[in-house]
C-alpha cells in the first residue's frame, strides 16, 4: 500500500493541466514552482489560490494570480496557509475579507462559513467579488461522500467542528469524531502531511464499511448547521436569489438614507 495517494503538483499533472486547458486552474498550500506555473498561465486558464492572512495574499498578487480566494477560520477541511502554520492566529472570514480587499488590487473570493445568501451578501458587503461554498453543498445528492460523512453532517446533536492533524497531517477542520477525541485534535504526534492519512487507513477501512466515522476525516465548515438537503442545482439558484433579494434591499435602503 503507498504511503499516500497525494502528490504535490508536478510535471506530469501540469502536462494534464496542458491538454485538458481549463479554464480555471486553482491552488491550494500555496503555488507551484515559478516554471509550473508559467505553463499553467501558458494555456489561458485563471490562477486562484488560497490566503489565510494579508500577508499571503500579498505575495499571492506579487506572483501573479487572477484572484485570491480569502479562507477564514470558519472553512471546512484543509488550510490554505503557506506562509505560516500557527492557526492559532488564523482569522475569520468576516474580519479577513475586508482586510484582504484592501490590500490587494485583484478579485477576492469569500470562503468559510458562508452557506445561504446571508453569508453571500455580508461577503459582498465587505468587497468581495464572489464566494465560494464547500460545505452547504456536501448535503446535495450529488455529492459524493460517504453514507457515514453524511450523516455526520445531518446530525445537528454532534456536529461540533475542530481543527485536526490526525487524518493527514495538516490542519483541517473536520466534524469531532473519536478519533480526535482520543488522540488529541491537534495531535503533536501525528506523522507529517500527507503521511498520517496511511496510519489511520487500516482503523478506517475497518470501520467505514460498517457506517462508522469514528476514524475517518468528516470534513465540514462551521455553519453546516445551515446545511439543506436539495438538488445542487436547486441550492445554487435558492442562494442566488436570497442573496440578490437582500443587496436589492440594501441598496433601496443606502439609496433612501443619501
Amino acid at each position: 500500500m503507498p504511503l499516500s495517494n497525494r502528490a504535490p503538483f508536478d510535471a506530469t499533472l501540469c502536462a494534464l493541466v496542458e491538454e485538458v486547458r481549463p479554464e480555471v486552474a486553482s491552488f491550494h498550500f500555496g503555488l507551484p514552482d515559478v516554471a509550473l506555473l508559467a505553463r499553467v498561465k501558458a494555456t489561458g486558464a485563471k490562477i486562484l489560490s488560497s490566503a489565510t492572512t494579508i500577508a499571503e495574499a500579498r505575495w499571492l498578487e506579487a506572483e501573479g494570480v487572477d484572484a485570491i480566494i480569502a479562507q477564514g477560520a470558519e472553512a471546512g477541511g484543509h488550510r490554505g496557509m503557506f506562509l505560516t502554520g500557527d492557526v492559532a492566529t488564523q482569522i475569520g472570514t468576516l474580519s479577513l475579507v475586508p482586510q484582504i480587499v484592501d490590500a490587494v488590487r485583484c478579485p477576492v473570493i469569500a470562503a468559510g462559513g458562508i452557506a445561504d445568501g446571508r453569508g453571500i451578501a455580508a461577503a459582498f458587503m465587505l468587497g468581495a467579488s464572489a464566494v465560494q461554498i464547500g460545505t452547504a453543498y456536501l448535503f446535495c445528492p450529488e455529492a459524493t461522500i460517504s453514507q457515514p460523512h453524511r450523516q455526520a453532517l445531518a446530525d445537528g446533536n454532534t456536529r461540533e467542528t475542530a481543527l485536526t492533524t490526525v487524518f493527514t497531517g495538516r490542519p483541517a477542520r473536520s466534524v469531532v469524531n473519536r478519533a480526535m477525541r482520543e488522540l488529541g485534535c491537534l495531535a503533536p504526534d501525528a506523522p507529517a502531511f500527507p503521511l498520517a492519512a496511511a496510519a489511520m487507513a487500516p482503523l478506517r477501512a475497518a470501520t467505514e464499511p460498517q457506517g462508522s466515522g469514528d476514524f475517518m476525516p468528516l470534513w465540514s465548515g462551521q455553519s453546516a448547521g445551515l446545511g439543506q438537503s436539495m438538488t445542487a442545482q436547486a441550492l445554487t439558484e435558492k442562494l442566488a436569489e436570497a442573496a440578490a433579494g437582500l443587496l436589492a434591499c440594501q441598496s433601496v435602503e443606502t439609496d433612501a438614507i443619501t
